[in-house]
């Protein structure tokens, strides 16, 4: 039985500058973090190495702090074997950063460098395929095809890049042809590249990121645990929960005259919180001064998470007569707010313009609500 860890994307030094200071530490530590959590889960499932499939550090140029600490952690767990391939984020042009992994990786970490076999004990062998540059714009695993190995040894592929009409990066077509576990008699095809965790067939995985970094997937981070009885078995591929954070789009549907608010608070997760990061999408209808709770419930539930943040584009405001009148029943701003309240209704204005008039108009609500009489 050969067992094995596959995971990729670790991104490790990513900066997160879109978040607060505290924030974009904690995920990076996290990220740093998860090199534990794969050796732990290794251990625990009885496996005796752990696949690195592309993008271990997000640039060329790490801080030294970054890419020592993380292969001193790796040699930490000397029981266990690393194969460290290079991907599009940390491709083998970065010539600095592999120089300086070579000097500093301890014993039991193996750097993908070549289209070269490597062994993985005495009944399986790692063909990689490490990237060249950034963006190789070809199929780096067609060696595979002709690549040699022992009767009777399990074959292992190991690379990094869009397999299908989808890339992380958005930028890249087909490259990898999606039968090359076929082609080259692989039993298993580790590829990197993807966030979400993708099964391709019966033999080919992405195995996503083990700590998600964005709200574009909605999956936990996960490494794949894989389970290869003899040449030609079907892999078992099984998910490990290893990631810190979770980052989760909920979607609220209102309609006027419901309860934001209550509907708000049984959507939110009860339990861990402060390893939450949240983006809530408000749809449908609702009226001012709904709204206005909503929002304010939302700032108070706020601080508990690591982010919440919402998206109001779907959300349509309508507005009354009679939600002015907590604006202001005379005066300046009871004024303004029958002009916007005109101006968002007017047929003969632009959507734009309408849209532009009915947010001024939320705004204001929401400041005299704040401010008060």
């Amino acid at each position: 039985m050969v067992r094995f860890l596959h995971s990729s994307d670790l991104h490790l030094g990513k900066r997160f500058g879109n978040y607060s200071e505290d924030l974009r530490g904690r995920l990076r530590e996290a990220r740093h973090g998860v090199l534990g959590r794969l050796a732990e889960a290794a251990r625990r499932e009885g496996a005796t190495a752990i696949l690195l499939a592309g993008d271990s550090f997000d640039t060329e140029t790490p801080a030294e702090a970054v890419l020592r600490q993380a292969l001193a952690e790796m040699g930490r767990h000397g029981d266990l074997s690393w194969i460290v391939l290079p991907g599009n984020h940390d491709s083998l042009q970065a010539d600095q950063l592999w120089d300086g992994v070579r000097g500093a990786a301890p014993a039991n970490v193996t750097l993908a460098l070549a289209n070269a076999p490597i062994a993985l004990g005495a009944e399986a062998v790692v063909l990689p395929s490490p990237c060249t540059t950034r963006r190789p714009g070809r199929d780096l695993t067609d060696w595979m095809d002709g690549a040699a190995s022992s009767e009777g040894v399990v074959r292992i592929g190991l690379a990094h890049g869009p397999i299908q009409t989808f890339s992380e990066d958005g930028v890249a077509g087909d490259v990898i042809a999606p039968d090359r576990a076929k082609r080259a008699g692989l039993d298993y095809l580790a590829l990197g590249d993807w966030h979400g965790q993708i099964a391709v067939n019966e033999r080919t995985y992405y195995s996503g990121s083990p700590e998600p970094d964005r709200f574009k997937h909605e999956r936990p981070g996960q490494a794949l645990l894989v389970s290869l009885a003899a040449p030609g078995a079907v892999p078992e591929v099984r998910g490990l929960d290893v990631g810190q954070f979770s980052w989760r789009t909920l979607t609220l549907d209102l309609l006027a005259g419901e309860d934001g608010v209550a509907l708000l608070q049984g959507l939110l997760p009860g339990e861990a919180r402060r390893e939450a990061l949240l983006r809530i999408v408000l749809r449908g209808r609702t009226g001012l001064a709904a709204r206005s709770q909503f929002i304010a419930a939302i700032k108070a539930v706020a601080p508990e998470f690591a982010h919440l943040e919402t998206d109001d584009g779907e959300l349509v405001t309508q507005s009354e007569v009679g939600d002015l009148d907590r604006i202001d029943h005379a005066g300046a701003l009871r004024v303004a707010a029958d002009g916007l309240l005109e101006e968002s209704s007017d047929a003969s204005r632009s959507e734009e313009e309408r849209d532009i008039a009915a947010a001024a108009l939320v705004r204001l609500f929401s400041y005299c609500e704040e401010v008060g009489p």
